[in-house]
């Protein structure tokens, strides 16, 4: 699925699916302006063309979360939720082989477009299968929920974050969810039942200033080399034990990146004070209280006057749970056996709304339909073929059935 030559538009060979996907990706959410008016008045439009109720949350100034619903027959159970966020990350157009809002589609089926993977798709594959289903006259007995929210690329705070505290959320009665996942390269399909818990870290260093053309002792930078080596030797043990053990994925190791650095006036000046930043991303099996204590080692270890704060730390480690004892987990793995799809189960390696979901108490697995895929979230030239996308309508159309009929649970009388 390498790029090929520039397809023609849309025209009437093109799945309409298809079609409604590539009008979507031209809607310009890319952050730090995203076009959410846009995006909400498209995905309303769409929802009341197939007959599914439409309600807008704002949970805060600008930003709106937009739910569809299809309603079940006993709205005593509790409800399927469909999250999807609509905002997209940054690109740099002068790397990409098409404009990455125009969609392009080349002659192999590729659909260039930033979001293609990250999530546009699922939004469209949940609609598009909710359409197949109610042309089918199916009805079910637990409700489905289409969620839409803003800013999941920038943390979700003004997002997912602040809609689960609203009653809104809570009238959803919401039972389990699905969210994004990855794309896979081979043959499997990969589900992701937990997320590692994201820490951004900030380390100040403080030391005695003066001359640039002096040997200063006890310097900023000093200590700052010091704690650095110290973080990057860790980097380096991680890095190395994924190496050596194929059995494990990223989300089962701790990744550590410096991804800031802070400090200095002028050249012939040394700095009284120098700060490092680092993204550290933590698997749910590690002891976090043990892992704050190893950050707090180092940073003694480098000498008096280092300190560190946290700019983001995420305490929660709940995993939805992927036993067959499980009625979600059964319901979706019970799909996936009939349709032959190769699951490999796994932690996610950074951070989705499904983290919210998860602490608030609700079970949750991140799926995104797309195998013999190249991972290129965030990337330059982040495209899905259009078949893979298409295939993927096939099995939320088979899923849904599956997780709105579950039976009643005994919470659920």
């Amino acid at each position: 699925m390498a790029p090929g030559k520039q397809g023609k538009s849309a025209g009437t060979s093109e799945n309409p699916s298809v079609t409604l996907f590539r009008e979507y990706l031209r809607i310009d959410t890319v952050h730090p302006k995203p076009d959410y008016d846009a995006a909400v008045q498209f995905l309303e439009r769409v929802g009341t063309d197939l007959g599914l109720a439409c309600q807008k949350v704002e949970v805060c100034q600008g930003r709106v979360v937009l739910v569809l619903t299809w309603p079940g027959t006993n709205p005593r159970l509790r409800s399927i939720l469909l999250n999807s966020h609509t905002d997209v990350v940054p690109v740099f157009e002068e790397h990409w082989t098409y404009p990455p809002f125009e969609a392009v589609k080349d002659s192999q089926g590729n659909i260039y477009a930033r979001g293609a993977q990250d999530m546009k798709c699922v939004s469209i594959q949940y609609l598009e299968a909710i359409r197949r289903l109610k042309a089918e006259g199916k009805t079910f007995a637990r409700t489905i929920h289409l969620s839409f929210v803003p800013d999941e690329e920038v943390g979700g705070h003004k997002g997912m974050a602040l809609f689960l505290q609203r009653p809104e959320f809570k009238a959803l009665n919401v039972g389990f969810a699905l969210d994004e996942g990855l794309a896979s390269p081979s043959d499997t399909y990969s589900v992701f039942y937990g997320e590692k818990s994201p820490w951004w870290i900030k380390v100040k260093c403080t030391g005695s200033p003066g001359h640039g053309s002096r040997f200063i002792t006890n310097t900023a930078a000093e200590k700052l080399h010091k704690v650095t080596t110290s973080f990057l030797n860790f980097r380096e043990s991680e890095k190395q034990r994924l190496k050596a053990n194929t059995s494990l994925t990223l989300g089962d190791v701790t990744s550590l990146n410096m991804t800031m650095l802070e400090g200095g006036v002028s050249f012939n000046v040394v700095p009284s004070e120098m700060a490092v930043g680092f993204d550290i991303r933590i698997p749910p099996t590690v002891d976090l209280k043990a892992f704050e204590e190893q950050v707090a080692a180092w940073c003694r270890a480098a000498g008096d006057g280092v300190t560190y704060e946290f700019h983001q730390k995420c305490m929660d480690q709940q995993i939805t749970s992927t036993e067959e004892s499980d009625p979600w987990w059964k319901a979706f793995s019970g799909v996936c056996r009939d349709m032959k799809l190769s699951l490999k189960l796994e932690i996610f390696p950074a951070a989705t709304d499904s983290r919210y979901i998860r602490a608030a108490g609700y079970p949750a697995l991140g799926f995104s339909p797309m195998n013999r895929t190249p991972v290129l979230l965030h990337d330059h030239n982040e495209f899905l073929n259009e078949d893979v996308f298409l295939r993927g309508i096939d099995i939320y159309a088979r899923l849904l059935p599956a997780l709105a009929s579950v039976p009643p649970l005994p919470a659920e009388g």
